[in-house]
């Protein structure tokens, strides 16, 4: 069954329950990166527009299911009234007899945020009696949350069982649109990269884009566990020794479904990841006493010729230790690549977000998602039970 949004639905003069993903970073009680709260805004505009009474609701960061003044949702409250320009209403609460009160006392065109999901265990547990005191506030239901559409929360997936006129928001479809370009009909060429720590986390949606990609390159810490499976040196550099039998695995099939599987071929090293040392170039081989913190330029220039050849890609996971600026080179290189391809281009992960914001290229990128685990689970083929749910 194909997916309704919510520019298909009636929402005049009904509370509006939208789950939006409003996760940002906290410095201290301030934001420092509003992209979560402004992808959201076009589901709410729209939802205001045609008369909803708006409830929000989203989690904020690891509470562990208790409340905790520093995760508060207040100062997202503020954010959105300025970016809305209008008043949004805070609910000390996200369910319970205040809150239901709280909402009734709203009409058409008001906004009310409620407080911190999580600040309730049973938020996670999916808790059928918490899912079903979050429905009693909603006649709509409208799932925005791509970045925990992955999850079977109460707010995500318990809830929209209980109200019977449910829909995907705006942001949802963009997700969906976009990452389905990938999985379905992609124009080719399409390249994946992937980079990040582990071949572990990385490993289910490798072997799904084996068989769709046509080049695969890899960087970050996880290519020096394929490259010691290769049997090159890796030095004290980041390896899964467990994985050794899995990277083996995956380089066998890339060659038998005849993908250009692409591997570091020099890298940079430092003996201190944090930059307290000097970084230097080297060679395919990494000398013992130092570790891989970025891909070097001949795999730099390799890995462009790729990308300027791709008419879709797709990109999760810096080349390295990008943070530190000397090691930042690569990971750059590739945004650069990227911005500069002229093909479809999606970026997903907190950290190639946090990489491409670095660079300054965010403009010039198709879609930039908003959910890294969400991503990664749509594009390895898995069912998303946010998604799933919408559907019935």
């Amino acid at each position: 069954m194909a997916l309704r949004y919510v520019d298909e639905l009636d929402v005049g003069g009904k509370r509006t329950f939208i789950r939006a993903d409003l996760n940002v970073p906290l410095e201290n009680g301030v934001i420092t990166d509003t992209t979560r709260i402004e992808a959201s805004l076009p589901t709410i505009r729209w939802a205001l527009d045609h008369g909803a009474i708006v409830v929000l609701a989203s989690h904020l960061g690891r509470p562990k299911g208790t409340a905790n003044p520093t995760l508060s949702l207040r100062p997202v409250a503020e954010s959105v009234a300025e970016f809305l320009q209008r008043q949004v209403m805070f609910a000390d609460d996200c369910v319970g007899e205040a809150v239901e009160r709280q909402i009734a006392g709203c009409g058409p065109g008001d906004v009310i945020l409620l407080e911190n999901l999580r600040f309730h265990p049973e938020e996670e547990k999916n808790d059928p009696g918490f899912a079903r005191q979050l429905a009693a506030l909603a006649d709509v239901y409208v799932n925005d949350a791509f970045g925990a559409a992955h999850r079977a929360h109460a707010s995500t997936e318990g809830m929209a069982r209980l109200v019977p006129v449910k829909a995907a928001g705006l942001l949802m479809r963009r997700e969906v649109e976009a990452l389905s370009r990938i999985t379905e009909a992609p124009e080719r060429p399409l390249v994946a990269i992937l980079g990040g720590a582990k071949v572990s986390d990385k490993i289910k949606v490798i072997e799904h884009l084996l068989g769709k990609v046509d080049a695969l390159l890899v960087g970050g810490a996880m290519a020096y566990t394929f490259l010691r499976a290769q049997g090159h040196a890796t030095g004290d550099s980041l390896v899964e020794d467990e994985r050794l039998d899995v990277a083996r695995a995956v380089l066998a099939r890339a060659a038998e479904h005849k993908v250009a599987l692409l591997l570091p071929s020099d890298h940079v090293v430092s003996t201190a990841i944090d930059g307290s040392a000097p970084a230097r170039q080297v060679g395919l081989e990494i000398p013992d006493g130092t570790k891989g913190v970025d891909i070097g330029p001949d795999t730099v220039a390799r890995y462009r010729a790729e990308i300027a050849k791709a008419r879709t890609v797709f990109w999760n996971g810096p080349m390295g230790v990008f943070e530190v600026d000397a090691f930042s080179r690569g990971t750059m290189a590739i945004a650069d690549a990227l911005a500069a391809s002229g093909g479809m281009t999606v970026v997903g992960g907190g950290d190639s977000i946090a990489a491409l914001a670095k660079s300054g290229k965010c403009d010039a990128i198709t879609h930039i998602s908003t959910g890294g685990g969400a991503a990664l689970e749509f594009l390895e083929g898995r069912k998303l039970p946010g998604l799933e749910v919408l559907r019935s």
